[in-house]
């Protein structure tokens, strides 16, 4: 049996896998990220990969993938940049080689999480799709025509990062307007938060959850609310998907994909969220009633995506480098 052993690199921690050939996770193991020290990040992947392999036959184990939350260089090789990590150009995946002797590749993490849900979640039956991830920000990953698109340099598919609103909300690219600043969990906290310091009576429940701290609000708590049938929780949302359909409408006319597979805490919220991202999407689609409708669908795999998606690749690209 084929094992690769994933590894999800976010900001807090680093999680990792065995995974086998079929998307099953076999192990784990996890430490907390050293987020400012870029050698103490690296030693801590190889602490993750070195405890993991030794739960298998030493030649069971001979690839690993690392998702990264940055921009990662065409060949897989070189963290350009990582906006919450001290990586600067960091030549990751020759010093995990050089402590591990595995073949290793590295992948931006929403890229991972897309060929995971491509490959064993919901998109595994189609040949093209896009995952757009709703969580602080709006992450994103493309599969066209069965393979990841990364662009040039590497850095495609920064969907986060549309221009939707000129002159909009300061994003922390540095630009304004861009879609997360609408589209994301942080906006949908942002709206919740104004909503209840206005003192409307109208959001009663949401500001009694939070013990009428708008400080104190958080993205699940407008969820829960919402769930439980409050009218201003449901409206926060619907304004929330409505952004997301409006977003998606932009990028399947530019893609054309079969499949968008929405992802992130924010898409716990299900068709509270989902039901007025598709109608905007309809309404908003290029050559709407012309043109087949892509589906949009929740994400199967949760957090595990990044981990597997990034095992999956590390074990194909070996296999292409061994010819």
């Amino acid at each position: 049996m084929s094992i690769s052993i994933g590894v999800d690199v976010g900001g807090t921690k680093i999680a990792a896998s065995t995974v086998d050939e079929h998307g099953a996770i076999r192990h784990r193991a996890r430490r907390e990220t050293p987020a400012q020290d870029a050698a103490a990040i690296s030693a801590a992947i190889v602490e993750v990969v070195e405890e993991l392999r030794e739960r298998h036959r030493p030649e069971e184990v001979q690839a690993v993938g690392v998702a990264c939350a940055g921009f990662i260089d065409a060949e897989g090789a070189v963290v350009r940049f990582s906006p919450n990590l001290a990586w600067r150009d960091e030549p990751l995946a020759e010093r995990i080689v050089e402590q591990t002797g595995l073949f290793v590749v590295l992948e931006n993490d929403a890229n991972a999480a897309a060929w995971g849900e491509f490959r064993f979640g919901a998109a595994r039956d189609v040949a093209d799709m896009v995952m757009v991830t709703l969580g602080t920000g709006v992450g994103g990953g493309v599969v066209s025509n069965h393979a990841v698109l990364r662009g040039t340099h590497g850095m495609a598919a920064e969907i986060g990062h549309m221009r939707v609103v000129p002159g909009g909300h300061r994003c922390g690219c540095g630009n304004r307007g861009c879609w997360e600043k609408y589209a994301s969990g942080s906006a949908l906290v942002r709206e919740a938060r104004e909503m209840v310091g206005g003192g409307s009576p109208h959001v009663a429940e949401l500001a009694a959850r939070c013990g009428g701290d708008p400080s104190a609000l958080t993205g699940g708590m407008v969820t829960e609310v919402a769930q439980e049938g409050d009218p201003a929780a449901r409206e926060l949302l619907e304004d929330l998907g409505r952004w997301v359909g409006e977003g998606v409408a932009s990028l399947v006319a530019i893609l054309d994909p079969q499949m968008i597979v929405i992802g992130g805490g924010v898409s716990a919220a299900g068709d509270l969220v989902l039901e007025p991202a598709r109608a905007a999407f309809a309404r908003q689609l290029t050559g709407r009633g012309h043109r087949r409708v892509a589906d949009i669908v929740v994400a199967q795999l949760g957090n595990d995506a990044g981990m597997i998606g990034a095992a999956d690749l590390g074990g194909a690209r070996r296999l292409e480098a061994s010819g």
